[in-house]
């Protein structure tokens, strides 16, 4: 996985819609499955889309249960209802990189982006506590639309990690 080109950008905050929920990788569908509830649920409330689905990981634990939201960037601010909440993604420098592939194939990407980020001497907004890890802002972007591509093979992916703020600046709530 050498042949990633990951580059560094500012992002403004961003407002989304959210579901979150606690789950083990091997049953990521329990979250995953939710996108399209979230979809319908702002189309029915008239809520235009400002960028693509993701999933956001608040924390990770391999060996346990991460906490990660199915989210949706959005134009305007509805109401929560029920499980849909309303947050907003933190303004801030992210490393990102663009994968072109299968969802399954994104550890191998994962491994080599860090091990980039640390050649780099870059620094993730990241805490470990207790085995895991509590990020600052982790989003993995689902560019293409399964209606226009089924094809898993070709989608393209975003990763897209806040990185610690530089000295002299206020660094986010753990």
């Amino acid at each position: 996985m050498s042949d990633i080109e990951p580059t560094v950008v500012d992002r403004p905050e961003q407002p989304y819609a959210f579901i979150r929920r606690s789950v083990r990788m091997d049953a990521f569908g329990l979250i995953a499955d939710r996108l399209g509830e979230l979809i319908g649920w702002l189309d029915g409330h008239g809520v235009p889309f400002a960028g693509a689905p993701f999933f956001r990981f608040n924390t990770v634990d391999m060996a346990a249960e991460s906490e990660v939201e199915a989210g949706i960037p959005i134009a305007a601010l509805p109401a929560p209802e029920g499980d849909i909440q309303i947050g907003t993604l933190p303004a801030g420098r992210y490393a990102t990189v663009l994968h072109t592939g299968h969802p399954d194939t994104l550890f191998g990407v994962i491994t080599a982006f860090r091990a980039w980020a640390d050649r780099e001497g870059l620094v993730w907004d990241m805490k470990e506590i207790d085995g895991a890890e509590r990020w600052g802002c982790r989003l993995e972007s689902y560019l293409t639309d399964p209606r226009v591509e089924p094809d898993m093979n070709k989608w393209q992916i975003e990763l897209s990690f806040r990185l610690a703020d530089t000295p002299g600046t206020s660094a986010p709530a753990a």
